[in-house]
């Protein structure tokens, strides 16, 4: 019986060249993975706190608040929510594979700067927003102080929650923006209300005032349970959230004096009220390159907290000194 030969097909080689490529691309690939969240952070990370934000230079070269009809606290509510959540990205809700996740103080700052503006929201549905003796809440702002207390980590999809797509953050926050623009330029054309009254500036700073006392007491809890430790993972969360808080109502406080500028001259608080913005916006000015929750009395270690801390209730000092008068 003859034997069959049979022919094994010999395995063919890859040529080296094409070896270099595949092996060049998979460098290549290992090189971006390993770029796109510190490269992708950097681009993205942007802490703005110029506490000129929204003022324009003038004839003079001095800078003012533009001339609109409307009120200027609430474009400045405007250009903020525009700005963190159009001009720069909201970062605070973004899932882990964008590499704004991996950020920490941004999302913190934003957070703290809606805060601010959602309080001032529901200031202006409950109070200034609304004729005197009306129980009748202007449309707009009623929906634009619902839309402004939207959680600020909601992303398009959250299982834990719902298998169904869900509005974002940043959706709910353009919306509310949007219904604050239609208010003003009803505001600018007569159509709405907008209370100028001693009263109602004065329920707007208590409310504010009970903001910062909450504010300042997580602080004092931060710094109680744990000033001096090595590593204190939480300091900058709350540091950058408070940085935030005060930034935003900075900005508001400032438009509040072009909107109250009448009532704060005929009570001739125009001094003290410089006073409580300078306070704000010395806290919101601290700017260490590393958070550090360090003992109070520590000689080598700071305290960042205890310095954010001081000029925080040196404001709320103010504010409330300036509520007392506006009460006579």
């Amino acid at each position: 019986m003859d034997e069959l030969d049979i022919e094994i097909p010999k395995r063919r080689r890859l040529p080296g060249s094409v070896k270099k490529v595949s092996l060049g691309g998979l460098v290549i690939l290992v090189l971006l993975a390993a770029l796109y969240y510190p490269i992708g952070m950097m681009l993205s990370h942007s802490i703005n706190d110029d506490p000129d934000f929204g003022l324009v230079a003038g004839p003079d070269g001095a800078l003012a608040p533009p001339q609109t009809a409307g009120s200027e606290a609430v474009r400045l509510t405007i250009e903020m929510l525009r700005r963190e959540v159009d001009i720069n990205p909201w970062t605070p809700n973004d899932p882990f594979f964008f590499p704004t996740a991996a950020l920490d103080n941004m999302p913190n700052y934003q957070q703290g700067i809606l805060y601010a503006i959602s309080r001032f929201a529901i200031e202006m549905a409950d109070q200034i927003g609304r004729s005197r003796g009306s129980s009748q809440v202007d449309p707009n702002l009623d929906k634009a102080s619902g839309l402004l207390k939207y959680a600020g980590d909601v992303w398009v999809w959250d299982p834990a929650v719902s298998l169904a797509p869900t509005a974002t953050s940043e959706a709910q926050y353009r919306a509310g923006r949007r219904e604050l623009e239609a208010y003003n330029d009803r505001l600018a054309r007569g159509e709405a209300a907008f209370e100028r009254r001693s009263d109602n500036l004065l329920a707007t700073l208590e409310r504010f005032t009970s903001d910062l006392g909450s504010t300042s007491a997580v602080i004092d809890e931060q710094i109680r349970n744990h000033a001096g430790d090595v590593f204190d993972f939480r300091a900058d969360d709350v540091f950058y959230q408070t940085k935030g808080r005060l930034y935003g109502y900075y900005l508001l406080l400032r438009g509040l004096k072009h909107d109250y500028a009448s009532v704060i001259t005929e009570r001739q608080i125009d001094a003290a009220w410089d006073n409580m913005l300078a306070s704000l916006a010395a806290a919101v000015a601290l700017e260490p390159l590393v958070i550090t929750n360090g003992a109070p009395d520590s000689m080598i270690r700071p305290s960042h907290l205890t310095s954010q801390g001081f000029y925080l209730l040196r404001a709320r000092t103010q504010m409330k000194e300036i509520g007392n008068i506006l009460l006579k």
